[in-house]
């Protein structure tokens, strides 16, 4: 998910301490470790949304990198790790101070995280100064110089890409497009509308064009709604989260126009969805992942995720998992070939092949360095005694 929200607060960062997994890195016969001497951990920097509006994705993003160093020794390529994680608030405002303090302070060897796109595009040029690798586990805007830019989640205009033949085969009528109104909302819909109407689909907007809410003041949705009864929508198709998310489902379930279907890309996802209760059943979503997709790596990681969480995992916890796997792997590869630094382990992340992942197996695109991967058509229904995004069918599989 790409967030992009403009910043509002002058909360000042809050710089979390590292994650005590190790003390040092061993040295690789023949090789130095990144830092400053050959017995220096390998330092991670991790920034993500720890209060705020999106605080929910950004714990998920820290929990499932958290998790991966946890199961596999505090480890990566075979060497110890330093994690220091850094709260990036509702975006570029808190997580630009944040970073910086990671790049020049702490001198971290890699970043990763982040919840929001603009926080992304602001920290950029610290990355390339510094010379490191930014490995993000959010999905990720436009970027211009990828040399060093790398995500392990998605573009933020796929969502709406691999869904929009789905539903313009199975909806019988002009579709509803309505998101909020920043970077973020714009991306994912535009992903939508643009390959929905290029199959010959029909919006049912006044104009033909998506309705834009507030953000983040759209608290009630009930005058859109309204709008909605009064078109000829057959069904709508919206991408919200956190906070605004559990207020449309519940508004939705109880309005007008609760009996259109609706499909989306993260409004069930991950703990709203327990809010949301029974007024999210039903509704249709767009991912790179389900919790209940059948492969061994995924058995795995929920084993070991349900067994310190109350939730199943959702694509922000398993998106950082891949993360540390991606450097897990590229630290390996580059203390085989002589010598971990930030360099080295930048080039060996171009030369992974494919990741064994919960998702399932994906790659790196080589255009556009984001993965190459399946997406899946997910639905709330009943599993056990709770309601869950079960997985329905898989619709397309997208990357360079």
């Amino acid at each position: 998910m790409f967030l992009d929200p403009s910043p509002r607060s002058s909360r000042a960062p809050r710089l979390f301490g590292a994650v005590a997994l190790a003390l040092a890195l061993t040295a690789v016969t023949g090789c130095g470790g990144p830092g400053d001497g050959p017995d220096d951990p390998l330092k991670v920097g991790l920034v993500a949304s720890l209060s705020g509006t999106y605080k929910p994705v950004g714990t998920e993003l820290r929990d499932g990198f958290e998790l991966y160093l946890r199961t596999h020794g505090g480890e990566l390529g075979g060497s110890p790790a330093e994690l220091v994680v850094a709260d990036e608030g509702d975006g570029p405002q808190a997580a630009v101070p944040a970073t910086t303090r990671l790049v020049e302070k702490e001198k971290v060897d890699v970043l990763t995280g982040f919840v929001s796109g603009g926080s992304v595009n602001a920290v950029l040029p610290l990355v390339e100064r510094a010379g490191i690798p930014f490995v993000g586990s959010n999905a990720r805007p436009a970027v211009k110089d990828l040399d060093r830019v790398w995500t392990t989640s998605f573009l933020s205009d796929e969502p709406g890409r691999a869904i929009a033949p789905y539903v313009e085969e199975a909806v019988d009528g002009p579709v509803y497009a309505i998101g909020p109104d920043y970077q973020g909302g714009y991306d994912q819909l535009r992903g939508f509308t643009d390959e929905f109407e290029r199959l010959g689909g029909k919006l049912a907007n006044p104009g033909g064009g998506t309705t834009w809410t507030p953000f983040p003041r759209t608290t009630d949705f009930r005058p859109y709604f309204a709008r909605i009864a009064r078109s000829d929508a057959k069904a709508v198709y919206c991408f919200y989260a956190g906070r605004a998310a559990i207020d449309f489902a519940r508004q939705y379930a109880r309005s007008e126009i609760a009996d259109l279907p609706l499909y989306t890309a993260f409004v069930t996802e991950g703990s709203v969805l327990d809010a949301q209760g029974d007024a999210a059943k039903g509704i249709y979503s767009v991912l790179n992942y389900a919790a209940d997709l059948d492969n061994e790596a995924n058995r795995r990681f929920v084993a070991d995720w349900t067994a310190r969480h109350a939730s199943q995992p959702t694509t922000y916890a398993m998106s950082s998992y891949d993360a540390a796997a991606v450097l897990d792997k590229a630290v390996a590869d580059a203390a085989a070939r002589g010598a971990v630094t930030p360099e080295t382990v930048n080039r060996a992340i171009g030369g992974l092949g494919q990741i064994d992942s919960p998702r399932g197996a994906w790659e790196f695109g080589r255009r556009e360095h984001s993965p190459v991967q399946t997406w899946y058509l997910r639905q709330v229904r009943p599993d056990g005694t709770r309601l869950a995004n079960v997985m329905v069918e898989d619709l397309a599989t997208l990357g360079d």
